[in-house]
């Protein structure tokens, strides 16, 4: 299912993007109008959920008709450092060796949770626009409370997938990140994610299974207005989504509506690719467009 956030008439909603482009209103067979409801009450594999999606007693809308909000409200917003190429390239163009630690277990940081938005427009507060950065990266969804995940049962924890931008001032990142704590101030401001959650079904076919977790082999790309700038594909992470779930759950409790971000793909941020010494950031009216393999294109605007 592609699972959506939307407002019809000021009322809000949630709803499956069916194959003929039309919104399929849930709200009324799941007796909820919020996605943490939905997820938290584990219908996501429900059958007759599924069978009343593709009944005529449907609900649908045209996509013109409805506005797309952010998907989901996360309960809390971790981000991963899961791609070596994009850890040794960034830390190259600030003059550093690659960290040696990156191989013992994946690592990962809170960010805010209030501060996510979905599609449209980014409202950046004159602090933040300098140095402005995108970020490239996928972010998936719990779905199923646990603690002390093993590798082996951990896939079975994601209730689906979205783009994420993790937005970065790196000007104040870079000041901060002296003290040896962080990131924090230079990330504490937006973080987008959409268009829709794409349930864990549909990506059987890009999916291979290791001893270390599935591999979700997924082309990534950015387009700053229009422009390609980056090229990836999900299945280069250095650490798998498993991994990552097992790490975060030792001895600790993960619950549905959890959100955790992938980290940055190779060549997806500025940081990385300002490379040559001119340096290049993002500025107001500048159009960022996420574009990953079966999860849509997430689309951004700098105000």
């Amino acid at each position: 299912m592609k699972l959506v956030s939307f407002t019809y008439k000021d009322k809000k909603k949630i709803g499956h993007i069916h194959n003929s482009g039309d919104i399929v209103d849930l709200s009324t067979f799941l007796n909820c109008n919020d996605m943490l409801d939905f997820i938290n009450s584990g219908n996501i594999e429900n059958k007759e959920l599924k069978e009343y999606i593709d009944s005529k007693e449907t609900i649908k809308y045209k996509q013109e008709e409805v506005n797309l909000e952010l998907p989901l409200k996360p309960r809390s917003l971790r981000d991963a450092y899961a791609f070596r190429q994009h850890v040794e390239t960034s830390r190259r163009n600030r003059g550093l060796q690659m960290i040696k630690e990156f191989d013992n277990f994946p690592v990962y940081y809170y960010s805010n949770s209030d501060g996510v938005i979905g599609p449209g427009n980014v409202n950046v507060d004159e602090i933040f626009i300098n140095k402005l950065d995108f970020e490239l990266e996928v972010a998936i969804i719990i779905g199923k409370q646990g603690k002390n995940i093993s590798i082996k049962e951990a896939d079975n924890h994601i209730a689906g997938f979205m783009i994420m931008n993790d937005f970065s001032a790196r000007d104040l990142q870079m000041q901060e990140m002296k003290l040896n704590l962080g990131p924090a101030k230079g990330k504490d401001f937006a973080t987008s994610l959409g268009p829709y959650i794409l349930t864990t079904d549909e990506l059987f076919n890009y999916t291979t299974n290791t001893e270390y977790g599935k591999q979700y082999k997924l082309d990534m790309k950015c387009y700053i207005n229009d422009e390609i700038v980056s090229e990836d594909n999900l299945g280069n992470m250095s650490w798998t989504f498993a991994q990552i779930i097992e790490r975060i759950s030792m001895g600790t409790t993960i619950y549905p509506g959890d959100v955790i971000g992938s980290g940055t793909c190779a060549t997806g941020c500025f940081l990385e690719l300002n490379q040559s010494g001119d340096e290049r950031w993002l500025s107001r009216g500048d159009e960022i467009i996420l574009e990953v393999e079966k999860l849509g294109k997430l689309k951004n605007r700098i105000v």
